[in-house]
Order: structure tokens, then sequence, then C-alpha cells
């Protein structure tokens, strides 16, 4: 059976007080709609639909990005759940499967969840995602008989009866396409915001003798982000999960609140972290690999038994071979170190091929931008760059080749060969006792002045 997901993420989000599009912020690097989007994958769908409304061309311009497969529909005025959905109908014309509509700003629905969904499916026509949160009171009430959804009761309009039920409404529903769409035809607007509540279904579909039921959930996957509060919330249950999952899968985390993790942050077993790291998205790090405190990662990939910091960052492009060593202040980027490579002190490698072996001194800068273009810097095995040395790309430097400390090198440097590459030292008898009396009367003078103003303004 194949399965479309259609996610809503029409809304303004007036309380987040932003220009953004509410499903666009971040939540571990990512957009909300894209956590969204990913949990969805897990069902493999055949086709996705973004129902986009306020900050259309935003939303566009991020599922483009995120989720090029997806095709964005609009909403042009937003009248509730329900007119969203049908949205959706031109974009899935022809489609014979099930439908799952899902929310662009709850991020941590779980893929079990929607894979238990889909297998509820087999059984009842409509299925409802139920959750029962610690305080109920201002959701929808799931209304159960045995494994069969009566009805959903807005808690406004609940009996006392109902509002004792803590089985709660999600919002998420799955169906068959054209059996959704029809349903979505008889609901109607009644109501005291005129608008078109995905929800009403449920009683419709009773009404046609059509099978529904809840499946449930933990109450911390259905948590909708809604304000900047509620956004730090969510940044906070992601970190919390991601944490616990690391330690569970073996990874040292010295300090585990203090470490920060992307959606996509891949980290293998035995590696150690130590405090304050914060990884942005796009970074692998393998077994066994050390990554120190304050290091900042970002867009790189860290083989076995590397060795990351302290007070390093990585970004986008680095690439460490195993046992590679970065020190404290050395910034990576768009750079592949070979085997062994070393770079332990204060020292930028951009655009650049480290070999094997090779050591970088401290203060080592690979001068890569000419302020138009950037140019690689290619450096061989078992090479030794001397402390503060400037590498002005494009520029190579052969195996086993030193450059002297404090060099500039603008030419290739051969295999086996010494780089010197700096002005003659010329040492002048006594010039420092000299410049140093000039340099005081030249003080005496401007101290003697600044005093004389000062009395003059005192009279």
């Amino acid at each position: 059976m194949s399965t479309a997901l259609v996610i809503l993420a029409a809304g303004m989000g007036s309380r987040m007080k932003s220009d953004l599009p509410k499903v666009l912020h971040k939540v571990a690097g990512a957009p909300l709609l894209v956590h969204a989007i990913t949990s969805g994958a897990a069902v493999n769908p055949s086709r996705l639909v973004v129902v986009a409304g306020h900050g259309a061309d935003k939303v566009r311009g991020a599922v483009e990005t995120w989720a090029p497969e997806a095709e964005v529909v609009i909403q042009g005025e937003q009248l509730g759940t329900g007119h969203a959905v049908l949205q959706a109908r031109n974009a899935l014309q022809g489609f014979e499967g099930d439908v799952i509509v899902l929310y662009g700003d709850t991020p941590f629905i779980q893929p079990d969840t929607i894979a238990r969904m889909v297998e509820a499916r087999e059984k009842h026509d409509v299925v409802v995602l139920g959750f029962e949160p610690a305080d109920p009171a201002r959701y929808g009430r799931l209304v159960m008989e045995g494994d069969q959804l009566h009805r959903i009761v807005e808690y406004k309009d609940a009996s006392a009866a109902e509002r004792a039920i803590t089985l709660c409404n999600s919002g998420l529903v799955a169906a068959d396409a054209a059996v959704l769409f029809d349903l979505l035809d008889q609901v109607g607007n009644d109501n005291a915001a005129g608008e078109y509540y995905l929800p009403d279904i449920v009683a419709i579909a009773k009404e046609r003798n059509l099978s529904a039921t809840a499946v449930t959930c933990d109450a911390s996957e259905t948590l909708g982000v809604n304000s900047r509060t509620e956004l730090a919330q969510a940044e906070a249950l992601f970190q919390a999960r991601a944490r616990a999952e690391a330690l569970e899968n073996g990874v040292t985390l010295q300090a585990p609140e203090t470490v920060f993790f992307a959606h996509d942050t891949f980290v293998g077993r035995d590696t150690v972290i130590e405090p304050n790291v914060i990884f942005g998205p796009g970074v692998t790090v393998e077994s066994g690999a050390e990554i120190r405190a304050f290091s900042h990662l970002e867009g790189c990939h860290v083989s076995q038994g590397a060795q990351v910091g302290p007070y390093a960052r990585l970004r986008p492009g680095a690439e460490l071979a195993e046992k590679v060593r970065i020190g404290n202040f050395v910034e990576v980027k768009n750079a592949l170190l070979d085997e062994g490579a070393k770079v332990n002190h204060l020292s930028y490698i951009g655009d650049a091929t480290v070999g094997a072996a090779t050591n970088i001194g401290a203060g080592t800068i690979t001068c890569n931008y000419d302020g138009v273009l950037k140019h690689r810097t290619e450096i061989g095995d078992h090479a030794f760059i001397g402390s503060n040395t400037m590498l002005v790309a494009p520029v190579k430097i052969g195996n086993r080749a030193m450059t002297g400390s404090g060099s500039v090198i603008t030419k290739d440097v051969a295999a086996d060969a010494l780089a010197v590459a700096r002005a003659r030292q010329e040492n002048k008898a006594g010039f420092a006792s000299k410049l140093y009396d000039i340099l005081m009367a030249k003080k005496a003078k401007r101290d003697a002045a600044k005093a004389a103003d000062k009395t003059e303004g005192n009279q």
C-alpha cells in the first residue's frame, strides 16, 4: 500500500513574535518542518505534500533545500486544519493509498508511532493519534469504546464525564486518500471561528458506518511549538534524548548537560566527549575519537582515534583521517588531513590537503583567499611546517619538505627541500637604548603638556 504524507505548515505562529514562519524555527540545527518530514520518512512515502500559507515563499525555499521531492501547495486563507488538508487534494489527484496528516510544528513524533498508525489502518478506516498529557484540560478528548473511536470532543463542549477522559487528540490522522477527502467534503464550519476542523471527520465517519480507532504515544512526542518558550522546551527535549541515546550507545559524555547535538549527529562507540562541545549539522565522529572541551564541529568527519581540541573549530568540509591531532585554537575548513597529521596550536588550515604524519607548527596559516577566489594548499607526507609559516595558496609542499619558522611561502617546495622565506635579521648595537631615550622624552613632553592644560582649566 502506497503512503502519502501531508504536512500542515501554513500557520503564522503569532506567539513566536517573528518574521520567520513558525515551522522554520530550528531545533537541533534543523527547521521544525524538517523534523516532521524526517519522522514521516520512516514509512517510505511515495508522495509528500507540504501545505504552506504564512511566509509561503520562505517555506517553499526550505522545502526545496531539505526535501526537494516534496510538492508545496498554498492555503491562501487559514480556515482550519480540515481546510488545510483539502488544499492537498489536487496534488494527490490519482493517488491511491493512505494519507497521513502531520503537523510542521510538532517535531517529535517517532517513526515507530507513525508505523503503528499505518498498521492500524489495515483494520480501520480512520486512525487518530492519541496521548495522555499530565494536564489534559485544554485538549480535545477521544471518546472510545474498546478499540472503536466514536468521536472527538473539544474540552469546551465536553460533558463532565467526557472531561474526565484522559486520552487526548494530537491532531494526527491516517486514512485512505479517497475516504479522507470525501469525509472532509462533509465537514462544516458552524463554529465560533468559522473554520473547518480535521477532527470532525471522525463523527462523520461513524455516521457512515466507517471504523475509526486511536493509536497512542507518549505525550512528549506530541509537543507542539507555538512560542519561544516552547521552542526552548523542544530544544531541551531533543538534547536530553540525544544525550541519553549517545550514552546508551557507548559514548562517554563527561558532562552530558553541556554537550549539544544536531539533528543528524553521529558519534561512534568509545568516543569521549569532554564538557562544552557543540555539534552543528552534518557531523560524523567515528569510534574511539576524543573531542575535547569547548570545541565546535559542523559539516565534518572525524575518523577513528582522532583527537580534536580543546578549543578547536572544525568547519564544513573538514576531513580528519585516523589518529589526526587537532589542538587548541585550531580552525580547519574544507581540508583533508591524512593519517597521523598534527596541527596542535593556534593555526588555520583551510582549502588544503595535509599528508600523513605531517606536523604543522604553531601559528601556521594557509592563506587561501585572494579577495575573489579560494585557492588550495597541498602539503605532502612527513613534512614539517615551521611555526608562524604563511602558506600563500596556490602552493605545494613536497613529501618530507620543511619550512623555516616565520617564512612566507609563495612558491612550491620540492620534496626533501628546506624553504626559508623571511627578511635577513640585522642587529644594531646600542640602538635600543637610544630609541628608548627618544620615546621617554616624547612621553615626558606629552605628559607636561597635559598637566599644563589641566592647570589652565582649573584657573
